[in-house]
């Protein structure tokens, strides 16, 4: 909560302006989100197409590549196209609706052959013997009128503006439709002499959306004659019988609109009530290809085709041969004969597979988008990014599922683009948001504590910022003094830039040695570094890792030594060792930042930083590198130790139990370090009994037989137990204990 609180204010904004986008979205709808919608619903029909059920009375009847094989080029003499009705007729069929707009007199007629000759002898003559011949028009017609057929009609915005005979009745039951329906003021219909003899005439026109696929037909709409119906609608009315087309608007007895206009609820044909939307336009569910569909007109023509496949039937005649250009996109297929979707489309109206999309489904999906938008806003700043980008995920499928689901069980068309567009912008904005606020994090907390804490703490911080504490708290630290010895010895002759190259060429070691065991560097005081460790972030096992830096920092010195003598040799000068003092403590410590209103450090205060520094101090009075308190010994023991007895350091008043280390736990497990030890117990032995003498004499046998730079320290116990010798010391719990009269 901590964390999330810190990263409100940037990160609500910039989910407040992405949230204005998804509200602006919504409620424009604009054509760009119709796309995105119509790409989900159309992979949907892909996903689960309509079975095709081949009990439902329709067929098409396809002027294909066998029958321009059979019959010649298309257009046919229409006394061949009278003879398939005829055949058809014969057959049973209960309605036969021809996609085919006979627009034009049939130019294959003997009568027009006639009219297009010259003028003379051979005219009149050929003229008196086709006097008797019916024309081609007329055989249709009259085959036309002696059975069940709807004949295709083109509404436009251009071409005649005469009104084709009107074949059906309309009612209307409600408001008056027309202002909702598609208008057109011109028309392409049959000629006159078919017109007439048909028993239905219906628009072949479709409505494609931008893309030019067609999704929605329209069932009705308005053309020169009045209120028009589709060439599938009409050829259900015709194979029904029935006179009249009844449209329920709203308003309409049975109908809730609250006294408002919202256009068409329903179209009544025969036995038929079909949902409609408010243009009287069906959106239907199509279905995969099936050859059981599709009758050659060559095999109906030459008797080939089944008796079972036209009785009962509504027939639909089109082009379907390559070339003839009846073509259109549908959702499934990019290439469609028109003839076909008129036949799908009676396929969705007879088996009730229409695809609906409710009136209330633009306020539901932008309530989902809402209330997906503010959950993964709120989980953003909360949870892990993957737990917040796995529940974003898990969202879109859930919305997704849940919409294929109302689209196969239920045939509605509800979005779930739109909600999951506002989970995807909701879960990016955020998300970048977040990501800049943890990189500006990043940058600071690496500013603030990049060169001095190690790079693993570091990462911590920036993970875990609620962790760190600036005001100040009191933890329990391991305090690291050191310090070079002689220093203004060594820098003695040197200039300012060969100084600060030495200076950077021990500091450099000495801090890794410190940071690669997750230590944090407090400061460097010329050329002595204070380091803690467990802050600000906890760290396991610090003590050891502590003793660790330290034995590292020795092993840097004597690299760094070695380093300066070959320099020293090959120039030919003069050359003198470093040496340094490690003073650790282990105890409770303020740390915090600290400094002036004007400028203040993450750093550390106390009791423990006190002593520690004491205790860098007592180095140089036992002439050792690293010493320890006992506090500090007693969680690592596993070291080599040395116990030097109790000291009391200025300004204390209790002392403290000191430990040298000799080396680590591989060394404290040897044998050469165990007699070391048994000697150095014997020598502190008599130290803790007043035998001064024996323990003098003891710390001279060890001088002379320990490591050089162990020798120093028995030198100086030699002188200790001699001074104690002369002047006893005070005593502290029965043991005598030395007492520091300077830091």
């Amino acid at each position: 909560m901590k964390r999330s609180r810190r990263r409100r204010p940037a990160y609500l904004l910039a989910t407040a302006a992405a949230a204005l986008a998804v509200l602006a979205i919504g409620r424009l709808q604009p054509p760009a989100l119709d796309d995105l919608r119509n790409f989900v619903f159309d992979s949907f029909q892909r996903l689960a197409p309509r079975p095709y059920d081949p009990g439902l009375p329709v067929r098409v009847v396809a002027v294909d590549e066998e029958s321009l094989a059979v019959f010649g080029q298309w257009p046919w003499p229409r006394t061949r196209l009278a003879e398939l009705v005829d055949k058809l007729t014969e057959a049973g069929a209960a309605a036969i609706a021809f996609d085919i707009i006979f627009a034009e007199e049939d130019q294959t007629s003997l009568d027009h052959f006639v009219r297009q000759l010259p003028d003379g002898p051979a005219k009149t003559e050929i003229a008196a013997a086709v006097a008797h011949a019916i024309p081609n028009d007329r055989l249709l017609a009259q085959s036309v009128a002696a059975a069940p057929v709807a004949l295709g009609l083109t509404l436009s915005g251009a071409g005649a503006r005469r009104a084709p005979p009107q074949k059906t009745g309309v009612a209307i039951a409600g408001d008056d439709p027309v202002e909702f329906l598609a208008s057109f003021p011109g028309v392409v219909a049959p000629i006159d002499t078919l017109a007439e003899a048909a028993r239905g005439l219906g628009a072949t026109n479709w409505a494609p959306d931008r893309d030019g696929v067609v999704r929605r037909i329209p069932l009705l709409a308005m053309g020169p004659g009045g209120v028009t119906p589709s060439l599938a609608l009409e050829a259900l009315r015709v194979a029904q019988g029935a006179s009249t087309i009844v449209i329920r608007s709203s308003n309409a007895s049975g109908e809730t609109a609250f006294g408002r206009q919202t256009g068409v609820n329903a179209v009544k044909v025969g036995a038929f009530e079909i949902a409609v939307g408010a243009g009287a336009d069906i959106r239907p569910r199509y279905g995969a290809e099936a050859a059981q569909r599709v009758l050659s007109a060559a095999a109906m023509l030459q008797g080939r085709a089944p008796r079972e496949a036209i009785e009962g039937r509504i027939l639909f005649i089109g082009t379907t041969a390559v070339g003839l250009g009846d073509i259109r996109a549908t959702p499934l297929q990019p290439t469609v004969p028109g003839v076909e979707i008129h036949a799908q489309i009676l396929e969705s109206l007879l088996s009730g597979a229409l695809l609906s999309r409710p009136d209330w489904a633009n306020g539901l999906e932008l309530i989902a988008a809402g209330a997906a938008f503010v959950i993964i806003a709120a989980l953003l700043p909360m949870v892990a990014p993957l737990f917040s980008a796995l529940a974003a995920i898990g969202a879109i499928v859930a919305l997704f599922a849940a919409s294929f689901l109302a689209f196969d069980r239920a045939g509605l068309l509800v979005d779930a683009a739109f909600p999951s567009l506002s989970i995807a912008l909701a879960y990016g904005v955020g998300a970048v948001a977040l990501w800049r606020q943890d990189q500006a994090a990043r940058r600071h907390v690496h500013m603030a504590f990049g060169k001095f804490i190690a790079p693993a703490v570091v990462e911590g911080l920036v993970e875990h910022p609620e962790r760190l504490v600036l005001g100040g708290e009191t933890r329990e630290l391991t305090v690291l003094f050191s310090d070079l010895r002689d220093f203004s010895s060594i820098s003695e002759g040197l200039s300012a830039q060969e100084l600060t190259h030495f200076m950077n060429a021990y500091l450099t070691p000495m801090t890794d040695a410190i940071l690669d065991r997750e230590g944090t560097v407090d400061k460097y005081i010329g050329d002595a570094i204070v380091a803690f460790w467990n802050a600000p972030l906890d760290i396991a096992d610090h003590p050891r890792k502590a003793v660790g830096a330290a034995l590292a920092m020795r092993a840097a010195l004597l690299r760094f030594n070695a380093e300066r003598a070959a320099v020293a040799a090959r120039e030919d000068r003069a050359y003198r060792r470093a040496a340094m003092g490690i003073g650790i403590n282990l105890g409770p410590c303020s740390v915090g930042n600290m400094g002036s209103a004007r400028r203040f450090d993450y750093s550390i205060l106390g009791d423990v930083v006190n002593l520690t520094s004491r205790l860098e101090g007592l180095c140089k009075w036992f002439r050792v590198d690293i010493l320890v308190s006992g506090d500090l010994r007693d969680v690592a023991a596993e070291f080599a130790w040395l116990d030097l007895g109790a000291a009391l350091v200025v300004g204390r008043s209790t002392p403290t139990r000191i430990f040298a280390l000799a080396g680590d736990a591989r060394f404290a497990a040897s044998e050469a370090f165990a007699a070391w030890r048994d000697d150095h117990v014997t020598m502190m032995r008599y130290h803790a009994e007043g035998d001064f003498t024996r323990a003098r004499a003891a710390a001279a046998r060890l001088s002379a037989t320990v490591e050089p730079d162990w020798s120093g320290c028995y030198m100086a116990m030699e002188q200790r137990f001699a001074a104690f010798e002369a002047a006893p010391p005070s005593m502290a719990g029965g043991e005598p204990v030395w007492k520091m009269d300077s830091k």
